[in-house]
This record gives structure tokens, sequence and C-alpha cells, in this order.
């Protein structure tokens, strides 16, 4: 499942593979700071991983951090985004990728938590 980052609807679904005792794995893309990036977003960044880590480990959900680079490797990707929707698209042809039914533009992020999903169900 990919859900887009809603702290409340994430508390939801976790809740609910802890109470139903659901089998499920969680893939965390391991990152650090990039360069060029604000200390505000980089804050804000580290906040809701350092959330996400912790309603995993407080509803018991196994997940593995992994790096971009060995999750990329799977499906030939590199830095480019635009690779990112295209391998997507062609994995999950009936996937939308629009983050709203208002957008016009695939959300290589979707795409990429997708991908990303994809590999945690291939290797774990």
């Amino acid at each position: 499942m990919v859900f887009p980052f809603d702290e409340r609807l994430y508390k939801e679904v976790l809740e609910s593979i802890y109470k139903d005792k659901q089998q499920a794995i969680c893939c965390l893309e391991r990152v650090g700071a990039m360069p060029g990036q604000g200390v505000t977003s980089m804050f804000s960044f580290g906040e809701n991983f350092g959330f996400i880590r912790g309603l995993l480990e407080a509803y018991e959900i196994p997940y593995q951090l992994i790096r971009p680079q060995t999750w990329k490797k799977e499906f030939s990707l590199n830095s480019d985004k635009n690779t990112s929707v295209s391998v997507c698209r062609k994995l999950f042809p009936n996937v939308s990728l629009l983050p709203t039914v208002r957008s016009r533009k695939d959300n290589d992020n979707l795409a990429e938590a997708i991908l990303m999903a994809c590999y945690a169900k291939r290797k774990f």
C-alpha cells in the first residue's frame, strides 16, 4: 500500500494492520541531508521520518531501511525522476500516479514509493 504522507492516515492504517494481526513489512528509504537543502526543510523531513519509524515501532511492524542506490538498482534507475515515473507506469499501467483528482502531472514521489514497495515485496 502506498499513501501520501498524512499523520492521521498513517496512524489509522498501521493501527488497523496491528489490530487485525496482518503480516506486513515496511520499506523506508535511508536518506540523509542533500546539498542545498534548507535547514527548515531538513528538520521537517527528519521529523516526518521519525514519526513514521515511531509508529512502526509502536505497532510492531517490521521495517527495513534501504538506501536509494539499492532499491533503484533493482529497476535500473538513476537520479532522473522522470525515469521512475516511466518505469512505474510500465510495471503498473493501471495505477494512477496523480496525487489528486485535479492533478494533471504524474507524481514522481508516488512513483518511487510504489517502486520501493515493489522492491520490498521482491526482497523481503
